[in-house]
């Protein structure tokens, strides 16, 4: 079946015309114009502003004039995730999508329903002709994933709405009220190569189902990184490195890893690597079903860094904290602060080492960050902080809420759980421009974003398209 025909048809065709625009985070340039092109072809108010996020305005439909201006918000960018054994170009390939029973997936990539689906929603109140709503801003951001640009560049009093419905939650009982903020910290060096001395091995890592570095740090899944560290901590005192490749996007948990070193006495590190491998699968047993641990013999004669500077680098793999920092004492089983270590690169000397650190405490993340830079600086590495944005403080009298709350209870015999979110949702950030906006975050079901096993809800966005056009029709008056 193609995805036209699945209700709400106007909703999954605005979706497919989407993705069939390469969208990575940074490179938006055509989705932005195809946004503008759409807005302008239904001869509404539309502007692009300085750093590219797209402003479409609608006025309110008959006898909604009195309600509160309304802000509907998506970003156009996608996490862009494939697996190793599929042949994509997400620079200039569309998404192929499939469906699996209840499931809109993608073919070996990541689906973009994060927050594509939020874009479509967007797009088809924008053109229908028949859902009653209040005047509305249609507010597109750019490069959410990867920097938060499009909601650091918006400008105080560029956008007039009273509320602002954020369509980038991922789960549709859920509503968000709150979010952690986040910043970026990176250390990186420059080593001189020597010739190699022993066995030219490679330790692979991969299989793991990885995943959203926020909302699933508490999860317990398995990070490449941390696991090769792990296993070239065995053989410490006589590895020389020659090259790392782990993990990809600072949003993502790490997938896969691989690193070739030069090993002294390989019958003795592979005994003890065969010893921790078992161990390791262990652990991972009832949660990592595709883990794989490899090792094997690299045919490379390259140069390789000295046995000390190698050192260094796994003494510092194994000392970052990766993972949960702290829960929050006053929300149950809200994540506070955590970290991801996200990517290990080492190529011809040069060493880069990436982590996202979030928190919604503004003193835990700093605390995060200083500790992460402490056993950077103690391994002669420079740190270099940036990215740095804002949580967003819950307010829990809001009168949206309310109202929100109460339809969903009346629709659907149950009430949402409202919650704040280990994630960085662009309503801290827009928050700080319009301190007095009420603003909610909610949307359609959608599992494994930031992965190749990226997938929507059909039923739940059936779900979500009839709650959002009872919410348009029941804004709150002036």
């Amino acid at each position: 079946m193609p995805l036209s025909n699945i209700e709400p048809q106007i909703i999954w065709k605005n979706f497919s015309k989407l993705n069939a625009i390469p969208r990575p985070s940074k490179k938006e340039a055509r989705v932005i114009e195809f946004i503008k092109t759409f807005g302008e072809s239904l001869g509404l108010p539309t502007t692009v502003d300085p750093v590219g996020n797209v402003i479409i305005k609608k006025p309110a439909t008959a006898g909604m004039e009195d309600r509160k201006a309304i802000i509907l918000q998506s970003h156009l960018d996608m996490v862009c995730q494939k697996n190793n054994d599929t042949n994509f170009d997400f620079d200039t390939e569309g998404i192929k999508m499939k469906i699996e029973g209840d499931w809109v997936k993608a073919e070996g990539t990541t689906l973009g329903a994060d927050n594509g689906l939020g874009v479509a929603s967007i797009m088809s109140i924008l053109e229908s002709n028949d859902i009653p709503h209040p005047a509305l801003e249609a507010l597109f951001t750019i490069d959410e994933e990867t920097g938060m640009t499009g909601a650091l560049g918006l400008v105080a009093g560029q956008l007039e709405g009273d509320i602002l419905l954020n369509l980038d939650t991922e789960e549709d009982d859920a509503f968000s009220i709150g979010c952690a903020g986040g910043v970026d910290v990176t250390a990186t060096q420059t080593y001189e190569l020597t010739e190699g001395s022993g066995d030219a091995v490679m330790v692979k890592i991969s299989g793991l189902q990885g995943g959203h570095s926020g909302m699933d740090i508490h999860k317990g899944f398995g990070n490449a990184n941390v696991l090769l560290g792990r296993f070239l901590h065995l053989d410490i005192d006589d590895i020389q490195l020659i090259s790392i490749d782990g993990g990809g996007l600072r949003n993502a948990i790490p997938r896969e890893a691989a690193a070739t070193f030069y090993c002294v006495g390989f019958e003795d590190y592979q005994e003890a690597f065969e010893e921790l491998k078992e161990a390791v699968m262990a652990e991972f047993k009832s949660i990592e079903a595709g883990l794989k641990i490899e090792l094997l013999k690299a045919d490379t004669t390259a140069q390789a860094l000295s046995t000390e500077d190698s050192s260094m680098i796994v003494y510092v793999l194994k000392a970052l904290h990766n993972g949960v920092y702290r829960m929050s004492p006053d929300i149950e089983n809200l994540v506070e602060a955590s970290n991801n270590l996200s990517r290990v690169s080492l190529k011809d000397g040069a060493l880069s080492i990436q982590c996202l650190t979030r928190s919604s405490v503004t003193s835990t993340k700093v605390q995060v960050a200083e500790q992460l830079q402490s056993v950077f600086e103690l391994a002669d590495m420079s740190v270099s902080t940036d990215g740095d944005y804002p949580g967003w403080k819950p307010n829990v009298d809001s009168a949206i809420l309310k109202v929100m709350v109460d339809l969903y209870t009346q629709k659907f015999g149950q009430e949402p759980h409202v919650e704040a979110c280990h994630a960085g949702l662009e309503c801290g950030i827009i928050g700080a421009h319009y301190p007095e906006m009420e603003m909610i975050s909610f949307g359609p079901t959608i599992k494994g974003a930031h992965s190749p096993e990226e997938r929507a809800s059909i039923s739940s966005t059936q779900k979500f398209w009839g709650f959002l056009k009872d919410i348009l029709a029941n804004i709150p008056k002036k």
